[in-house]
């Protein structure tokens, strides 16, 4: 408990998997949290619970592609907490579209999320952090961003290359911020039991035959919760010498 005493922390994609759990996690260990998400009413369902728990956290309004949108994050952040501490760019979709049916309307649409949202994410919160010269900005990639593979990817080329885009950045922004005590990573995880992966048609017999051959260690999938307790150890001081780096939370699929 405590690992986040007293931190400030922005989380996108906070309604549901993997960027619901970082808010609740976050919150638990100290953290204020303001938790953004374009699904509104879910989102704040979530703080509701947060905060009926002991949890300080509020929920915001945000389209991750909209510049507008992250100004008006950052200023009641800074308004209501007076500093930013640390930024989770969670937000994300998938289209499952490969290149010969990748519309440019597909291709731009996730990009604008995966990939100019991160962008605009660190973009807008830098400047609060160099005037504390310090900050922790966790970027969520995927395995879809170590590989090419059609499973890693679910096949989709639009979601793979913007994958990529965040650890690239993620690299860039870590050596560029690094003097004003800034760090940046990459997570990258596996197979997990988000709703992204929950609307893929499971096959019969489930998904452990078909994991298993691709993902060594047992269950072969993880819960939202694992890749929380990743982005926590990012985030916090614990990883206080840690910048530039990508990190799997994948059973092991990248030791392949």
């Amino acid at each position: 408990m405590g690992r986040l005493q007293g931190k400030v922390a922005i989380i996108t994609g906070a309604a549901m998997g993997m960027g619901e759990a970082d808010a609740r996690l976050f919150a638990s260990e100290g953290a204020k949290v303001v938790a953004t998400d374009i699904s509104v009413e879910k989102l704040r369902a979530v703080v509701s619970e947060i905060n009926a728990t002991g949890g300080d956290a509020i929920a915001l309004e945000l389209d991750v592609s909209s510049e507008a949108d992250w100004a008006k994050v950052v200023a009641n952040t800074i308004e209501l907490y007076g500093t930013i501490d640390i930024l989770i760019n969670n937000a994300g979709i998938l289209t499952c579209k490969d290149l010969e049916h990748c519309t440019l309307d597909n291709w731009n649409k996730v990009q604008s999320i995966n990939s100019t949202g991160v962008f605009l994410g660190m973009k807008s919160v830098i400047p609060e952090m160099k005037k504390n010269r310090k900050g922790s900005i966790v970027n969520i990639s995927s395995i879809a961003g170590l590989t090419g593979s059609v499973f890693a990817t679910a096949g989709d080329v639009a979601y793979c290359a913007s994958k990529w885009a965040v650890r690239g950045m993620s690299k860039q922004v870590a050596n560029t911020y690094a003097s004003f005590n800034i760090r940046v990573n990459s997570l990258h995880p596996g197979p997990t039991n988000t709703p992204l992966f929950q609307a893929a048609d499971e096959p019969e017999g489930g998904w452990a035959p078909i994991l298993s051959q691709v993902v060594p260690l047992p269950p072969y999938q993880t819960q939202p919760i694992m890749q929380a307790y990743a982005a926590l150890y990012l985030a916090s001081d614990e990883a206080s010498f840690i910048t530039g780096i990508e990190l799997p939370c994948d059973g092991g699929f990248s030791s392949h």
